[in-house]
C-alpha cells in the first residue's frame, strides 16, 4: 500500500463521525490524512463564487444549497491534497461511509492493473448498470457503467485523473457526485467496483441540509432544460460505457 494514500474528508465539528471511520480504518490497517472539510457555515465570498448557481440551477432543476458546494470544494481540497503529495493514487473517503472487509484485496487488486481504470468507484447508490470486464478481487469485478451512478463517499484515482478534475470541475455547476464520473468529458477511464466494498451508512444523518421552508426542486414545467440535460447526458453515458467496454474487449481480450 506504499504507492496508496488515503484521505479522509471530516468537517471540524464533526469529531463523533471521524472516531467511526478512524475504528473502521484502523480494523482494515488503512492509515489515513484527515482532510479538513470546507465547512457551509463558514464559506468565504471566494468559496462562494465557485459556484455557477444559473447553470446549476438550468442542469440540476433545484435550487443549490451550500453544503452542497462545501462537499464539492472539499473533494477538490482533497485532489489538491493528493496532486502535492508523492503518491500514485488516493483513496478518497467522505467520513459516513462504511468499509467492508474486502476493501483492502480490493485496493490491491486495483493498484495491480492500474492500466483498466483512472477512477474507481467503491460505493454507489444506484446500480449504474455495470457491464464487469475484470477480476480484481475474489467476488469483485472492475465493470464500465450504462445508466447513472451518484455518490461519491468512497473512490480511488490515480494523478492523471486527479489533474483533470482540478483543471475541470470547477465553477460547481452540478453536486459533485453528479460530475465527477463523467469520464467522456475528463478523458478518463471511469470505472465501478461491482459489487462495492463500500457503502453509505445510514445511521449518521447527512451534514447537508435544506434551510427550512425552501422548497428546493422546481415545478415541472421549470425543469424541462434539467430533463433535457439529464437525456443528453446519459445518452453520453452509454455510449462511453458502449464504447469503453468495447476498447477493453479489444485491447485484453476479455
Amino acid at each position: 500500500m506504499d504507492r496508496l494514500q488515503t484521505w479522509v474528508i471530516n468537517l471540524d465539528r464533526a469529531p463523533d463521525r471521524l472516531a467511526r471511520i478512524t475504528q473502521q480504518l484502523q480494523r482494515l490497517s488503512l492509515p489515513y490524512t484527515r482532510l479538513s472539510a470546507v465547512d457551509a457555515q463558514t464559506l468565504t465570498p471566494q468559496q462562494r463564487s465557485a459556484l455557477d448557481e444559473p447553470a446549476y440551477r438550468r442542469k440540476h432543476g433545484m435550487t443549490p444549497v451550500l453544503g452542497e458546494l462545501g462537499c464539492y470544494l472539499s473533494h477538490v481540497l482533497a485532489l489538491r491534497a493528493f496532486l502535492a503529495s508523492r503518491a500514485q493514487f488516493a483513496l478518497v473517503l467522505e467520513d459516513d461511509v462504511l468499509l467492508h472487509d474486502t476493501l483492502p484485496a480490493v485496493l490491491q487488486g486495483l493498484m495491480a492493473q492500474p492500466q483498466r481504470w483512472d477512477v474507481a468507484k467503491l460505493s454507489a447508490v444506484h446500480s449504474g448498470t455495470p457491464v464487469a470486464y475484470a477480476r480484481v478481487a475474489p467476488g469483485h469485478q472492475l465493470a464500465v457503467m450504462l445508466s447513472r451512478c451518484t455518490g461519491s463517499s468512497a473512490y480511488v484515482l490515480n494523478r492523471k485523473a486527479a489533474t483533470a478534475y482540478v483543471q475541470g470541475l470547477l465553477p460547481m455547476s452540478l453536486p459533485y457526485d453528479h460530475v465527477f464520473d463523467q469520464g467522456w468529458r475528463f478523458g478518463l477511464k471511469f470505472r465501478l467496483v461491482t459489487p462495492t466494498p463500500c457503502a453509505h451508512d445510514e445511521a449518521i444523518a447527512s451534514t447537508i441540509v435544506t434551510p427550512p421552508g425552501l422548497r428546493r426542486k422546481f415545478h415541472w414545467t421549470r425543469r424541462l432544460p434539467a430533463f433535457a440535460y439529464r437525456m443528453v447526458n446519459e445518452l453520453r453515458r452509454v455510449a462511453y460505457g458502449v464504447t469503453q467496454a468495447l476498447r477493453e474487449r479489444l485491447q485484453f481480450g476479455r
